[in-house]
């Protein structure tokens, strides 16, 4: 009895555990974001998209899971000749998701391999988009009236006469429509969206656009530079002509204050002269003597001069003795 007891419990164990082998081999879950190909002998004979537990053949079937949501791909920097010949480094990113489970995983397999077809495909249609156009197509959407920090810059704008016609964003939506052309039919893949994420000249041009916004800077500060130099010209000739036109208002009122001062002297003097004229020619007479003799003086003078007078009536006279103090 007891070996027969022994033998049903091992039979029910082996049974349990094969329920429950088959039943894990047999259901399988699939979660919102996802859906699955269902494969037998690596053939796919089903697809399924709907959340929630599902029952498939245990063994001889396989489930493959591939996302629902959106991937995202990042590009790597590619130079391109525009239709100007400026030579520029392009780097974009897009977002694509899988539309067709089943085409997707008998072209490809694996996510990683549609992003290796996004490299080909989106590499592909910005160079044959962007060298049709030239640069300010691709850098600007508007004709909307740029703003510089000097009028020379902005002259210098609108001597380029640049007129959008297209525009980026038209350029971006070629793009994605030329990389989208035959992706859900070959791969079962869908690009949601291509944006271009950074522009720029390449390395080897970088040096030369440099050299040429110094040169322009150049110009520009040459420019100010003679225009500084010709108004300081007008400054200083303004300066020396008011300067001149100053000092000849002063001169002519000091000549002027002058003959009246020579005017007024003469007159005060004719006064003195008339009051008292022999007192008049005795003080000119002895400033004459003053400014005449000194120690080396020799004078030859006749005693009927009126230069003499004042000598002959001084000579002969005594002079009084000094008296000292105490005396």
């Amino acid at each position: 009895m007891k070996q027969t007891a022994q033998i049903y419990i091992i039979i029910a164990l082996i049974s349990v555990v094969a329920i429950v082998v088959i039943a894990s081999n047999s259901f399988y879950v699939i979660d919102i974001k996802s859906q699955c190909v269902i494969t037998q002998f690596g053939r796919p004979v089903a697809v399924v998209k709907d959340a929630g537990l599902h029952i498939k053949k245990p063994f001889i079937q396989k489930a493959r899971y591939f996302e629902k949501r959106i991937f995202e791909w990042d590009g790597e920097s590619s130079d391109i000749l525009t239709r100007d010949k400026e030579n520029i480094g392009i780097n974009t990113w897009a977002r694509w998701k899988i539309v067709d489970p089943l085409k997707f995983y008998t072209s490809l397999g694996t996510e990683s391999r549609g992003q290796g077809v996004l490299d080909e495909v989106i590499e592909s249609a910005v160079k044959n988009i962007v060298s049709s156009y030239p640069l300010n197509e691709v850098l600007r959407n508007t004709n909307r009236k740029l703003k510089y920090t000097t009028v020379e810059l902005e002259k210098a704008e609108l001597d380029k006469k640049v007129k959008i016609v297209n525009g980026r964003a038209n350029l971006v939506k070629e793009i994605n429509k030329m990389a989208n052309e035959g992706l859900s039919e070959r791969y079962g893949m869908e690009l949601v969206n291509v944006r271009i994420k950074h522009i720029n000249y390449v390395s080897a041009v970088i040096p030369k656009i440099f050299d040429r916004m110094r040169s322009e800077r150049i110009r520009i500060a040459n420019k100010y530079e003679s225009e500084g130099r010709r108004e300081e010209a007008e400054i200083l000739g303004y300066m020396k002509r008011e300067l001149e036109k100053i000092e000849s208002e002063g001169y002519k009122i000091a000549t002027k204050t002058r003959g009246e001062a020579d005017a007024e002297a003469v007159r005060i003097y004719a006064d003195a002269y008339k009051k008292a004229p022999e007192f008049y020619s005795f003080t000119k007479t002895l400033e004459t003597y003053e400014k005449t003799f000194n120690d080396n003086t020799s004078l030859y003078l006749s005693t009927g001069s009126d230069y003499f007078q004042y000598l002959k009536g001084y000579v002969g006279r005594e002079v009084p003795p000094a008296i000292l103090p105490g005396q």
